[in-house]
C-alpha cells in the first residue's frame, strides 16, 4: 500500500535513524530518499575522480621514467646488474611498505589525512631525485616515492569507492588503469626523446615527476572525509552532513553492515573465516597480474632488444599505443562483462601469449610482434580490475587495510620479479623467462576460477559481504 509523501514508512524511518539522518531530511527536500550507492554522478564525483586520476598519472609517470633514465644514468654512475635491479624495483619495495602502513592508518585515522600525506611524500622525494649522487641515494628516494604511492593506492581506491554510485563504480575505479598507463606512456615518450639529450638529462627526467605530484597535492587540499568511514566509526552526524552538503538533503547512507566489532580489528580481521578467502583471492590475483606487467614494462627496452624488436623497429611506440588502447578497451569490457568472466578470460589470453612468445624462434619476428601485442592489449585491459576488486571485497571498517594488503603483496611480488628479470634474461635467456611469467599467469587464472566473487551489480556493503 502506498504511503502519503509526508508519512515515511516505518522501514524508511528506521533506516534514516540508523544512518543518523534527521527525521525531516527527505520530507524537507521534497524528493524521494536516495542512498549514496544510487545517487547520480555529479560534479563532486568528478572532482574526487580527477584527484585520484591525477595521482595515478603521476604514479605511472614516476615509474615509467626509470627505465629510460638508466642508460644515461649509467654514464655518470655505472650500475652493475645488482644495482640495476635495485633501482628498478625500489619504488615497488616502497609501495609494499606504504600500502601496509598507510592502509592501516587510513582505517584508524580516516581517509582524508592520508590522501594528502601520501602526495606530500611523493612530491618531495620526486624533486629530490635531481640531486642524486649515488645509486644508494637514488634507491632511498625511490623507496620514499613508493611509500607515498602505496599510501595513495590504498586510500585512493578506497576513497573513490566509498563515494561512487554502484552503477558507475566499475568505470570510475577501472579508469585508474587508463590514466596510469597514459602517465607511463608519457614518461616513455619523453624518455625516448630526451633521456640522452645531455649528461644530466636523466636528472631532469626523474625530477619532472614532482611537477604533476605538486599539482595533485595542492588540488587535494580541502577534500572532505569519507562519510562511510565516519559512519563506520559511529560519527553519523558528520557523515550525513557531508552527504547532504555534496549530494543533497534527500541522499542518505545505506545502513552499514560492518560496524566495527572492536577497536583492534585491523589486519587480523582480514584473516577471520568470513574474509580470509577474499583476502587470499585479492592478494593472489593481484600478484599474478602485476609480476609480468612490471617485470616486462620496467625494462621494456631490454625486453624488446632480447626479442629482436629494439627501438629501430618502432615497436616501442606501437606497444605504448597498444597499452593505452588496451586500457580504454578495458573500460568498455568492464561495463559489458561480469567481473569474473573478464578476469578469468584475460588471465587465459595473457598466459597463452607469453607461452607462445617463449617457444617462437628468434627469426619469427612477425609472430613475436603479434604475441607481444596481444599480451600488451589484454594485460593493459584487465589491469583495470586491480582498482575495482579489492575495494569491493572488503567492508568499510577494514577496506583500506584489505586494499593495502593486496597492494603490498602485489608489489612485493612485482619487486622480486623486476629484480630477477634482468638476471633471468642474462642467465637463462628470454624464452625460459617468458615461460616462467606465463606460469605465474596460469596460477592467477586457476585461483580466479576457484575464488573470484561476482560483485558488479551489488552495493558497496552488499559486495563486501556477498
Amino acid at each position: 500500500m502506498n504511503q502519503p509523501p509526508s508519512w515515511p514508512s516505518a522501514l524508511e524511518e528506521e533506516a534514516r535513524t540508523q544512518a543518523g539522518a534527521p527525521a525531516h531530511a527527505t520530507a524537507a527536500a521534497g524528493a524521494p530518499r536516495v542512498t549514496l550507492d544510487d545517487v547520480p554522478v555529479n560534479a563532486f564525483h568528478i572532482r574526487i575522480a580527477g584527484l585520484t586520476f591525477g595521482a595515478h598519472f603521476t604514479e605511472g609517470y614516476a615509474l615509467g621514467t626509470i627505465g629510460y633514465s638508466l642508460a644515461s644514468l649509467n654514464r655518470q654512475m655505472p650500475l652493475d646488474t645488482f644495482w640495476t635491479g635495485m633501482v628498478g624495483s625500489s619504488a615497488l619495495i616502497g609501495i609494499f611498505a606504504g600500502s601496509l602502513v598507510f592502509g592501516r592508518l587510513s582505517d584508524r585515522m580516516g581517509r582524508q589525512r592520508i590522501f594528502l600525506l601520501s602526495f606530500l611524500i611523493i612530491t618531495l622525494a620526486a624533486f629530490a631525485q635531481f640531486y642524486v649522487s649515488s645509486p644508494l641515494m637514488l634507491c632511498v628516494l625511490r623507496i620514499l616515492i613508493g611509500v607515498g604511492m602505496g599510501g595513495d593506492f590504498a586510500v585512493g581506491h578506497t576513497f573513490l569507492a566509498e563515494f561512487s554510485p554502484r552503477k558507475h563504480r566499475g568505470t570510475l575505479l577501472g579508469s585508474f588503469s587508463v590514466i596510469w598507463t597514459i602517465g607511463y606512456v608519457a614518461a616513455s615518450v619523453l624518455g625516448i626523446h630526451y633521456a640522452d639529450a645531455s649528461p644530466d638529462a636523466w636528472r631532469w627526467l626523474l625530477a619532472s615527476a614532482g611537477v604533476p605530484a605538486l599539482a595533485v597535492l595542492v588540488a587535494r587540499i580541502g577534500t572532505p572525509e569519507s562519510p562511510r568511514w565516519l559512519q563506520s566509526k559511529g560519527r553519523n552526524a558528520e557523515a550525513n552532513a557531508i552527504v547532504h552538503k555534496y549530494f543533497g538533503p534527500h541522499v542518505v547512507l545505506d545502513t552499514p553492515a560492518d560496524l566495527p566489532k572492536s577497536a583492534n580489528d585491523g589486519f587480523a580481521r582480514l584473516f577471520k573465516p568470513d574474509l580470509i578467502r577474499r583476502t587470499l583471492f585479492n592478494c593472489t590475483f593481484f600478484v599474478c597480474l602485476v609480476i609480468p606487467y612490471f617485470a616486462i614494462y620496467t625494462f621494456l627496452p631490454t625486453v624488446l632488444k632480447a626479442v629482436h624488436l629494439d627501438q629501430g623497429t618502432g615497436a616501442d611506440f606501437i606497444l605504448n599505443g597498444l597499452l593505452i588502447f588496451g586500457a580504454l578497451l578495458g573500460i568498455w569490457l568492464m561495463i559489458r562483462l561480469p567481473r569474473r568472466t573478464f578476469l578469468i578470460s584475460s588471465f587465459a589470453i595473457t598466459c597463452a601469449s607469453l607461452a607462445t612468445l617463449s617457444v617462437l624462434p628468434d627469426a619469427a619476428r612477425t609472430p613475436m610482434i603479434v604475441a607481444f601485442a596481444l599480451f600488451t592489449v589484454t594485460m593493459s585491459a584487465f589491469s583495470n580490475l586491480v582498482g575495482v576488486y579489492p575495494p569491493e571485497c572488503f567492508p568499510t571498517s577494514v577496506r583500506a587495510c584489505g586494499v593495502g594488503v593486496a597492494i603490498a603483496c602485489s608489489r612485493l611480488g612485482s619487486a622480486i620479479g623486476t629484480f630477477l628479470l634482468p638476471l633471468g634474461i642474462a642467465g637463462f635467456g628470454i624464452h625460459p623467462t617468458m615461460l616462467a611469467l606465463a606460469a605465474v599467469l596460469l596460477v592467477g587464472m586457476i585461483v580466479s576460477i576457484a575464488w573470484a566473487p561476482e560483485t558488479k551489480h551489488l552495493t558497496l556493503n552488499q559486495a563486501s559481504h556477498h
